[in-house]
């Protein structure tokens, strides 16, 4: 049997979209999002990070999906790296953390909302 072409593409870009957000979860998610549950404040702080990833992609209107959250995250990784920002390269001070941390760590969290965990 034969796939059609875009069926094929569509596959390997949704595949694709859940790498980069599997990735950021192993980076930043799985720890991030486990201090985030045991400090109220960082937990409101990722809350409002959220809402803002969420209003700027629309959410309103039309279903998050895992491509348009992988992008989303791959840009502003990506932009804030054009603006000096350096990637953490040991443990991280969740009391405090950066912008495109805290950001970042609410696209995990955006993520784990479509799988329903």
């Amino acid at each position: 049997m034969r796939v059609p072409f875009t069926r094929v593409a569509s596959r390997t870009a949704v595949d694709s979209a859940r790498s980069t957000l599997a990735a950021l979860t192993v980076s930043v998610g799985t720890v991030g999002l486990a201090a985030a549950a045991t400090r109220p404040g960082l937990l409101a702080l990722v809350d409002q990070h959220a809402a803002a990833v969420r209003d700027s992609l629309d959410g309103d209107r039309q279903p998050l999906t895992a491509a348009s959250l992988a992008g989303y995250a791959e840009g502003l990784r990506e932009a804030a790296l054009e603006h000096g920002w350096t990637p953490p390269r040991g443990p991280v001070d969740w009391s405090e953390p950066e912008w495109p941390l805290a950001r970042l760590l609410a696209v995990c969290a955006l993520a784990r909302s479509l799988d329903g965990a």
